[in-house]
């Protein structure tokens, strides 16, 4: 029995978010949608047990049933899960992502088997996440962390837009802000 399902996300740290979301474009991954400066002191993040706040940068697109997360931090003195996978391995796949109708009750789910989760919290427009230490875990790899996403209107929505965005997509306007 799998405590998380299926995999929908493959979530990469890069150093350079447009150059990254260019590469992947030009293998006929897209659009990629991104998100500028995302302000998680405006919600609630905890990394370790301690708030923190950071901005980041987010480029994302849909390939196939997996979508492509890009992930930039901009202020690298904040530590979180990105900059301490920056800091021992550069860029790469650094988490996988899955849908769940209850980041809590994953969470317990998962702290009944002594795993933990090492960032987690709420964006300003109500999305909940966690990403939990499996890949500290025994036998873990980095890239290898898990990250839960609730489902609820903001983030279906977005996802969904992704993915309809990518149906068809004939690789013009590869990069889009919102």
């Amino acid at each position: 029995m799998t405590l998380f399902g299926p995999v929908m996300q493959l979530g990469f740290v890069v150093p350079d978010l447009e150059a990254a979301a260019r590469h992947w474009a030009g293998l006929g991954v897209g659009p990629f949608f991104i998100l500028d400066n995302i302000d998680f002191g405006a919600g609630h993040c905890e990394y370790r047990g301690q708030r923190v706040s950071f901005t980041m940068s987010a480029a994302l697109a849909q390939w196939g049933a997996v979508q492509v997360e890009l992930i930039q931090q901009r202020d690298a003195s904040v530590r979180t899960i990105y900059t301490d996978f920056a800091q021992a391995k550069g860029s790469g796949l650094q988490h996988m992502g899955v849908m769940t109708k209850s980041v809590d009750a994953d969470l317990a789910a998962f702290a009944a088997r002594g795993i933990r989760a090492t960032q987690h919290g709420t964006t300003a427009n109500g999305i909940r996440f966690a990403y939990v230490e499996t890949d500290e875990m025994t036998g873990g790899h980095p890239g290898g962390m898990i990250e839960l996403i609730e489902h609820g209107p903001a983030i279906d929505g977005f996802f969904a837009m992704v993915k309809k965005a990518a149906d068809g997509w004939d690789g013009k306007d590869p990069l889009r802000r919102l």
